[in-house]
């Protein structure tokens, strides 16, 4: 977990995970990159009181911990922070879990092979509100497990973005696409508008239905039925 640090300091992340030596792995590279580590924790119920004392700006949190797993951990830590950003460890991209995660608010993924460079990379990029996954590795953790979960009540955060019925019929063709994994670039290109406009268009829309970021729009479009599992 990390907090907004002063000019030429990075936010930071503190590792979440059982195994001490990944988390001092994890340190030690973030360290190194000019981000600064406010704590680490061994299972998700010291990361939710760590979260809550230190208030860091990203959390880097594993799925599979002791006492308290990682997704009851990262809808507590977002119930109590809502600006906090939390990417989870994993140790295959197509993860049940991941998908659970990101319906819960999660920013994005990290496979444990992780590199240094993409490790520090990610967690600036979540630090700036944006989100981790290409909406295309979203497309497929959705496809693969939509169907089966939209039967099974959804958790309490993602209550947001259960109702299409505030957006304007343009919001809903551009909410559509985002879905289907395409790009701000991509996305002007097909409706023949601006990239400024269609940045204007994906704000509204993250306002209105309360989205954290682009990953949770993915998982929204498939639940409403925008877009179904196959689509092109």
């Amino acid at each position: 977990m990390g907090r907004q640090q002063p000019a030429g300091r990075q936010r930071g992340g503190e590792p979440v995970d059982d195994q001490e030596l990944i988390r001092t792995g994890f340190r030690l590279i973030l360290t190194a990159r000019g981000i600064d580590v406010v704590g680490e924790a061994g299972d998700g119920e010291k990361a939710v009181q760590a979260a809550a004392e230190l208030r860091p700006d990203v959390v880097l949190m594993d799925i599979r911990m002791p006492v308290m797993d990682g997704l009851e951990a990262t809808r507590r830590i977002l119930e109590l922070l809502p600006a906090c950003r939390v990417l989870m460890l994993t140790t295959f991209d197509l993860d049940r879990y991941v998908y659970a995660a990101l319906r819960l608010g999660a920013s994005g993924f990290l496979l444990k092979d992780v590199t240094a460079d993409h490790l520090a990379g990610a967690v600036r990029l979540v630090g700036t509100g944006d989100a981790l996954l290409a909406p295309s590795i979203t497309r497929r953790l959705v496809e693969r497990f939509a169907t089966q979960d939209q039967a099974r009540p959804a958790p309490p955060a993602a209550a947001p973005g259960a109702t299409l019925a505030p957006l304007t019929p343009r919001e809903r063709e551009v909410l559509a696409l985002v879905g289907r994994g395409m790009s701000n670039a991509e996305l002007a290109a097909a409706l023949f508008l601006s990239e400024a406009t269609v940045k204007t268009h994906v704000a509204r829309i993250f306002a209105k239905l309360a989205l954290r970021d682009r990953a949770q729009a993915v998982v929204v479009a498939y639940e409403t039925g925008l877009v179904r599992p196959g689509q092109a």
